[in-house]
């Protein structure tokens, strides 16, 4: 099993920054793509960004040149920062791993946008 916490949402302005994180704990050996997606109200989930084992990262058109995917391997962590918010990036933002084929899901935290 793998764990995943997610920290860093809230409230920003439009036009503001937000950093999320996503610790993995438990059975860990073997994660590969890690990636951020995101809900809004009445909407499905949809990819926001995913990062592989070597590092290749892959964004939605929406979120190109305003958000920026990372990791850091030794703590086990998926980070997401997001530049230049806009109202309509308003959603509850989940972490996903991969490891061996299934996907894990952190909680999701909200991130608000106000205009």
């Amino acid at each position: 099993q793998v764990q995943l916490v997610e920290s860093g949402g809230g409230l920003a302005q439009a036009g503001g920054s937000l950093r999320l994180s996503c610790a993995a704990s438990g059975t860990i050996f073997g994660l590969s793509t890690r990636g951020w997606y995101r809900q809004a109200p009445g909407k499905q989930r949809e990819l926001v960004a995913t990062i592989s084992p070597a590092g290749n990262t892959n964004y939605a058109d929406s979120v190109k040149g305003r958000f920026t995917i990372s990791r850091d391997n030794a703590k086990n962590t998926v980070y997401l920062q997001m530049n230049s918010l806009r109202p309509a990036d308003t959603a509850v933002y989940y972490c996903n791993f991969v490891r061996n084929g299934i996907g894990y899901w952190g909680q999701g935290t909200q991130v608000t946008v106000s205009s």
